[in-house]
């Protein structure tokens, strides 16, 4: 009898341990705003303590060749929900030639592409948005209309509001899921209202899988922080702005151990591009900032943890881009892709499994300024066909930079590696009949979403 009840016991533990395996991951994307490569702790800050995104890294993996598709908001942010190359969902600028959208723009994602939340609500998923979405403010393109069960945060950059002089803005939203709740609201409390409803959202889905899409305003400028934080940092407003958000993490992480939910939730943490670094942000030892194609404007800091699955501590120096996040999640959770459309990313979810052993699929990076074929990075090689910035310039000089001992870009070796230049420039002339290049078109892009009478979410005074 004894025996029995053991065996039944071995056999009930047997298949909860099964069982707690096979659970889908939750899945929470930590996206900041303009936070550069230097400006955390653990990617070597020395300015901004960062004591929780250190600790992430620690129990984690840190990728230290991670780029985003665009050195701005809404073209790099439409790559992470879609796995595409801006310029391949024609979201590298929008309809008036702007690198992002604006408040009231006819242009937004394309309810035909597929997102994350698309794929992880598919998998039976609880989804949200929290924070910053810019990939459109009609109706149309708003994030409940994109895969989101609900959606709290500003629409757009939070320097897009009425008080801007000369821009002609009507009043900041803050949205609850379609609706604006507030006009200008304080900004000084947005970090500290995003974590509250971030943290509310995982105490009301404890029991699901859930999906948390968590882009911070923050450290874009105007700089805020809230009274616990302001003038704390000894990097002004800046710091004082990404030390908000350290705590915020911390906040998360807290929350996420008290609901039992650490072991199996998969935090991502990395940012939209380099760091303006005007404003006292940093890019490290990486060459310019945000807006360029030098990796200062595209590679950024990126920490990813999993207990059940990603080794703890582990740093790797593959290369890796927001375009193969949703190729993985839906690997992960076992979704299919649409298969009558290109997708740009690659699955890298074995690699995460064992990220000192198996390599990275992805070897090659595409650098666009708007629609312009700035930059092709393959292997370690870096070259550079254009400036940094727009115009492709008669006279300009290709460069090519060897990234594995030049990770600043400081001196060209174009003429001593003609095969490597050759090879490059055959994936450039790809590229551009791919996705297109200035005035010339790709054989496989697709359009993005536009409306003909877009109206604003807000409206200016009369009494203006």
């Amino acid at each position: 009898m004894v025996v029995k009840i053991f065996a039944v016991l071995a056999l009930l533990i047997s298949t909860c341990m099964t069982a707690d395996a096979a659970r889908k991951p939750n899945v929470i994307i930590i996206y900041c705003d303009d936070l550069g490569y230097g400006d955390i702790g653990c990617f070597g800050s020395d300015k901004h303590r960062t004591p929780n995104i250190d600790q992430l890294s620690s129990e984690g993996l840190t990728l230290t060749n991670f780029y985003v598709t665009s050195g701005v908001c809404t073209p790099s942010r439409s790559s992470l929900m879609t796995g595409c190359y801006p310029k391949r969902i024609g979201m590298h600028q929008n309809e008036k030639g702007g690198w992002v959208l604006f408040p009231g723009n006819h242009q937004g994602l394309n309810p035909q592409e597929t997102t994350i939340a698309e794929v992880l609500k598919q998998a039976g998923y609880a989804t949200k948005i929290v924070g910053k979405w810019h990939l459109g403010d009609q109706p149309e393109f708003l994030p409940t209309r994109q895969g989101f069960d609900s959606y709290f945060g500003i629409p757009f950059s939070n320097d897009m509001g009425y008080w801007i002089p000369k821009r002609n803005y009507p009043p900041l939203p803050l949205m609850r899921d379609e609706s604006v709740i507030e006009q200008e609201p304080d900004q000084s409390q947005l970090t500290k209202r995003y974590t509250e409803e971030a943290i509310s959202f995982l105490e009301n889905h404890q029991s699901d899988a859930f999906f948390l899409y968590w882009p911070h305003t923050f450290p874009h400028v105007p700089l805020y922080a809230s009274q616990a934080f302001k003038g704390k940092s000894k990097n002004g407003d800046y710091g004082d702005a990404v030390e908000e958000i350290d705590w915020s993490v911390g906040e998360l992480s807290e929350a996420l151990k008290r609901l039992e939910l650490e072991k199996n939730t998969l935090v991502i943490f990395t940012s939209d591009n380099g760091a303006a670094q005007r404003w006292g942000g940093s890019n490290g030892p990486l060459r310019g900032y945000k807006g360029s194609t030098w990796e200062g404007g595209m590679r950024v800091p990126c920490i990813m943890k999993w207990p059940a699955t990603i080794p703890a501590g582990t740093v790797s120096r593959e290369i890796v881009s927001t375009l193969d996040i949703l190729p993985t999640l839906a690997s992960i959770v076992g979704q299919k892709l649409p298969e009558n459309r290109i997708i740009d990313g690659l699955d890298l979810s074995q690699m995460l499994a064992n990220p000192l052993e198996i390599s990275s699929p992805r070897d090659t990076m595409y650098y666009y300024y708007k629609s312009d074929l700035c930059a092709v990075r393959h292997e370690n090689w870096k070259l550079h066909v254009r400036p940094s910035k727009a115009n492709a310039g008669q006279n300009y000089q290709p460069e090519l930079y060897n990234l594995s001992n030049d990770i600043g870009e400081t001196r060209s070796v174009y003429d001593e590696n003609p095969e490597v230049v050759y090879k490059l420039t055959e994936l450039i002339e790809f590229c551009r009949n791919d996705l297109g290049d200035g005035k010339h078109l790709g054989k496989n892009t697709r359009e993005p979403g536009f409306v003909k009478n877009p109206k604003t979410l807000t409206e200016k005074p009369i009494t203006e």
